[in-house]
């Protein structure tokens, strides 16, 4: 336990740049952020099959307007850091820091529509989703407004 602690200590240091004001080092620390929570949320119910990885470098690729390789070597590099996930909170409090309210909103609109990705919403995901919007400070109203919006309609499940 302690050699992990260790190991994660030193992975963040060596991983934290010289700039954390440059812009170019902001947006791709929130696309990675974005990219392991979803990564996250699909993993929730243990079951993270190929409709939910394509959902995911889909919805990646359009929220970040990038192109197909790009996207996936985010989603790729953000399935790494997610395998090894400890704690949400470095990534929500970058979030939280970096982005006003509507964004935070979008980020747990992706999120419920990850969980949603495979046609029904597993106890796990649900929870992970409210828990990682709480750590957000979006309000309990506009999730379950986002939640209801993701659903799939009546019958399609």
């Amino acid at each position: 336990m302690f050699a992990r602690l260790i190991e994660q200590i030193g992975g963040a240091l060596a991983a934290a740049p010289c700039d954390q004001t440059d812009p170019a080092y902001r947006e791709t620390a929130i696309r990675k952020a974005t990219a392991v929570l979803m990564i996250d949320v699909a993993r929730a119910d243990h079951a993270f099959d190929p409709g939910e990885f394509d959902r995911v470098l889909r919805l990646v690729e359009e929220h970040f307007d990038l192109a197909p390789e790009d996207a996936a070597a985010l989603v790729n590099a953000a399935d790494e850091e997610a395998r090894g996930l400890t704690s949400l909170h470095d990534f929500t409090q970058l979030l939280h820091r970096h982005l006003d309210e509507r964004e935070k909103a979008r980020i747990v609109g992706l999120l419920w529509e990850i969980a949603y990705a495979d046609g029904r919403l597993d106890m796990y995901e649900d929870s992970l989703v409210l828990k990682i919007s709480d750590l957000l400070h979006v309000s309990r109203g506009r999730v379950m407004r986002l939640k209801h919006d993701a659903a799939p309609p009546a019958g399609r499940a």
